[in-house]
Formats: structure tokens, C-alpha cells, sequence
């Protein structure tokens, strides 16, 4: 059950826990640096270790990886071996089943991206090797592009991508009025197209953003027949955890492409940096404009466009 090659591990600590790593790392003369958001950060060799304030939880990257997991980490700290027994641990994270997840939902700028993808055993093995994780634990883009390759190109994986580009975005808002039925329409259509593909498939998981009903309601006859699971922190599944990479891929995407026709750095988020540009895209072209980059229910287009 060796993870050859594998370079990244994460695992939740407890208070204690974390402390005693850092004696251990302390004993092995392990290099520390500050870091943001961590507790700690050290490096030996070939492999760092980052234990995060928010958990805590500790990170493990590096070609050092499986050896200092499985001779250090694990007996001395976690006190259980998970590496390697993964589908004993979370078997149904490895059973034939999609992902869905979206990008873009608390941006100003840019569509809603709502992505999709099938996976199997094998298919996860190979995504847990590349280090497929939630995106949003992803900082760069050029890590973003380099993993949505490597999923696009693992064997059997089926891909589905639900763009809403803000023209298209705010008149279904305007229609719809709830974005929390505008996210079900969405995941719904990503649904029923990996079932193109994938016509078999028993099961989809999402995370938890409203009354799985709504996206029951939003399938078509050929969708009514598969289980819906909704759960919070779903990115922690490999295949919602791939979806939210292609989600983000083609969101960013969006980003580079419309900031180059208009001749602006799109941002995202909703912070002063997003202000002042979609100020200055009004001021060169008037707030209608806004509709053509930003989703126009966000306080962002009153304040800087006017009713």
C-alpha cells in the first residue's frame, strides 16, 4: 500500500500534538522560518512541514514525504498509520462517484464556474499522488494550471465545466433570485452532463450550500435516478477536490482573458483593489459595463455604479 512518490500530506493535530512535533523537529535539528498562518515551519532535507494556526493542522511536502510520515509522524505523533490505508479510512472517497464544486461565487468579477468530475479507485489513486487537494488550500495559478493538467490528462476521468458569465449570470439572477437556486440550476447541469458520459454513476457529492432538494428539483428526468450527498468541507473528496480546480482553472481563465479586453487587472474577492478598478471601468465607459464583468446583485455595483 506504498504511496510511491507521494510529496504532499495533511492531517488535523490536537494542541498537544502539535506542540510535540515541534519538540521532535527541534531533536532532529530541523531549520525553522516564519511563515503566515503558521504555528511553525521547518525544513530538513527534502521534505518542510507547516503546522497551521487554523486546526491545527499540519502540512507535509516534499520528496521526503512518505518516509517522514511513516517513520515520524505517524507512530510518534498521530499515534495511528492512515498513510497507505486511505481507502480503509475513507473508502467511499475511492467507489465510482462525482464531484461537483464551483469557483466565482464570492467574486465581483467574473462568471460562476460549476465544475464536475467522475472519479473511480484508480482515478483517485492518481489524483492523490499528484497532490490534488481543495483549491482554495492552493495559492498560484500556475499550480492551479499544472494540476487541472494532470487531471484532464488521468485515464477514465470524466470532466463537466457550467460557465455562467456575468451578462448570462445576472439575467438568471434577476429571474431566479436566489443564488442558492441559481448554485442547484448549476450543479444540476454539471450532473446531468457527466451522466452523458458516465451514465452508470450511482452517486454525486457536493458541499453542503443549501436544501438538496433544490438540486433534485433542477435534475432532469435522466439525473432523478442518482444519489445526492451534500456534506461540509466536501473538498476534503478527491473528486470534489478535482472539480474545484477545473472550476478555478476556467474562472481565472476568465479573468485574464476579459482584464485584457478591457485593459484592467480583474481581481478577485470583493476588496478596495476590486473597487477601484470597476470605478475606473465606469469612469471610462459608464456603469452599464459593470453588467458585462461583475455579478450586479453584490453591494460592489451600487456603491460604485449607482442604482
Amino acid at each position: 500500500m506504498s504511496e510511491k512518490g507521494l510529496t504532499l500530506y495533511t492531517s488535523p493535530l490536537t494542541p498537544p500534538q502539535a506542540a510535540k512535533l515541534r519538540k521532535l523537529l527541534e531533536e532532529d535539528n530541523w531549520e525553522f522560518e516564519p511563515k503566515p498562518y503558521t504555528l511553525y515551519y521547518g525544513k530538513k532535507g527534502k521534505v518542510n512541514v507547516a503546522v497551521y494556526e487554523k486546526g491545527p493542522k499540519v502540512v507535509v511536502q516534499g520528496k521526503g514525504t512518505e518516509e517522514f510520515v511513516t517513520f515520524r509522524l505517524e507512530p510518534e505523533i498521530l499515534g495511528e498509520a492512515k498513510l497507505g490505508y486511505e481507502e480503509v479510512h475513507n473508502g467511499e472517497m475511492f467507489e465510482p462517484h462525482f464531484g461537483i464544486d464551483e469557483s466565482g461565487k464570492g467574486d465581483f468579477f467574473g462568471p460562476l464556474v460549476i465544475a464536475g468530475a467522475y472519479v473511480d479507485r484508480n482515478i483517485a489513486r492518481r489524483l492523490m499522488d499528484a497532490g490534488v487537494q481543495d483549491s482554495k488550500r492552493i495559492g498560484s495559478d500556475a499550480r492551479i494550471h499544472a494540476l487541472a493538467k494532470v487531471i484532464r490528462e488521468t485515464p477514465g476521468v470524466a470532466l463537466s465545466v457550467v460557465e455562467i458569465p456575468p451578462l448570462k449570470y445576472n439575467a438568471l439572477y434577476e429571474k431566479i433570485g436566489n443564488l442558492n437556486r441559481l448554485l442547484a440550476w448549476g450543479h444540476a447541469r454539471a450532473i446531468e452532463n457527466l451522466l452523458d458520459q458516465r451514465p452508470d454513476c450511482p452517486r454525486a457529492l457536493s458541499d453542503q450550500f443549501a436544501n438538496p432538494a433544490l438540486i433534485e428539483r433542477a435534475l432532469m428526468a435522466k439525473g432523478r435516478g442518482i444519489k445526492l450527498e451534500q456534506r461540509t468541507k466536501a473538498e476534503s473528496d478527491l473528486a470534489v477536490a478535482a472539480a474545484s480546480i477545473i472550476a478555478r482553472e476556467r474562472f481565472i481563465n476568465w479573468l485574464e482573458r476579459a482584464g485584457g479586453k478591457y485593459g484592467v487587472k480583474l481581481h478577485r474577492g470583493v476588496s478596495a483593489q476590486v473597487k477601484a478598478v470597476a470605478r475606473e471601468l465606469v469612469a471610462r465607459s459608464g456603469p452599464g459595463i459593470l453588467s458585462e464583468v461583475g455579478k450586479m446583485h453584490f453591494k460592489t455595483a451600487q456603491e460604485v455604479g449607482g442604482e
